[in-house]
């Protein structure tokens, strides 16, 4: 959660530096995209809950307030339409994190689904040739037995 909190920080200093000297959004490039996945990130620790509810509490309000400051310096400091653009920013980034997150889902299940036909194929394989060596024995003791 720190290290997230850190980057988030770090990220949203230069951004709001970037803001208040007339920057745009596409100039801030990888600033922008490593603040909203650490934010994604925080957003997500805190739902998730378990130990240290209290510092993804505060993570999240931080992050809360930097939206808030972040809101403002852009309707106010920056150009016509940047708090438009931003939201329209974190929801595209937003869609293809998801999108690579169910694509590595789906890279993981055909993965499993290749190990489970190797597994059942080589288990065929190995029960029938023990099948076929018990009844190669059987036919063995019947013709040669004592």
């Amino acid at each position: 959660m720190l290290a997230e909190l850190a980057a988030a920080n770090a990220a949203f200093a230069v951004i709001k530096e970037s803001i208040s000297n007339g920057g745009e959004l596409h100039q801030m490039g990888q600033k922008l995209i490593g603040y909203f996945n650490a934010t994604s990130e925080i957003e997500k620790k805190a739902q998730e809950g378990g130990k240290g509810d209290l510092d993804a509490f505060m993570a999240k309000e931080q992050v809360r307030a930097q939206e808030e400051e972040l809101k403002e310096m852009m309707i106010y400091q920056g150009r016509p339409g940047m708090w438009t653009d931003w939201l329209t920013f974190k929801r595209d980034a937003k869609l293809a994190r998801d999108a690579e997150a169910r694509e590595l889902r789906a890279k993981a299940a055909k993965r499993r689904e290749l190990l489970y036909n190797w597994f059942m194929g080589s288990l065929i394989v190995v029960g029938s040739l023990t099948g076929l060596i018990a009844i190669g024995m059987i036919i063995y003791l019947v013709k040669y037995g004592r």
